[in-house]
């Protein structure tokens, strides 16, 4: 939805007033609960492991190609055309390889977002269990998102951010 709709949308809201003009409103920033959340760090590190793994092998394969590709040149005058075409093709497999690699690991579908979701699926259960929990205590009608962007809020009143609520929910005490 484009910004313009959101705003006549919002607007229009605002005109039908009624029993939404008495609805309490407040913001959260998920991205702030998110760190400050101890399971956090955990899921980050493992993802951190992981990638850390799998960039390794990714730079095994490129260093590989490059070697190929190093010693066909220095051998490039002893070898006949056809086994120079034959080292060639598999360089070109290899190349073809560490790609399908890259996608399949790092890709928009890929091994590593897929376990990034896995992981922080039961994390984002519990914090929008918490998020509702604490709307329904506090009868708000709408809550923001802070950490969705700025076309999501224009302004934001501290008196109405709701995170410290959310992280004493999940029982996280906020040390700074």
């Amino acid at each position: 939805m484009d910004k313009s709709l959101k705003i006549v949308l919002l607007l229009l809201i605002l005109i039908q007033g009624g029993p939404l003009a008495a609805q309490k409103s407040g913001y959260i920033d998920t991205e702030y609960i998110l760190n400050k959340h101890p399971d956090y760090k955990v899921i980050q590190d493992e993802l951190l492991k992981l990638s850390s793994d799998w960039k390794k092998e990714a730079q095994s394969l490129d260093q590989e190609i490059k070697e190929m590709t190093t010693q066909l040149k220095a051998e490039e005058v002893l070898l006949t055309e056809e086994m120079y075409k034959q080292r060639l093709e598999e360089i070109k497999a290899k190349q073809k390889a560490s790609q399908e690699f890259n996608n399949r690991i790092f890709g928009i579908n890929g091994v590593y977002y897929q376990k990034q979701a896995e992981l922080l699926q039961p994390l984002q259960s519990k914090i929008y269990e918490a998020i509702e929990r604490v709307s329904r205590r506090n009868n708000l009608g709408l809550l923001f998102d802070k950490a969705a962007g700025p076309s999501a809020i224009i302004y934001t009143d501290p008196r109405h951010d709701y995170s410290e609520f959310v992280l004493d929910e999940l029982g996280i005490e906020d040390n700074n």
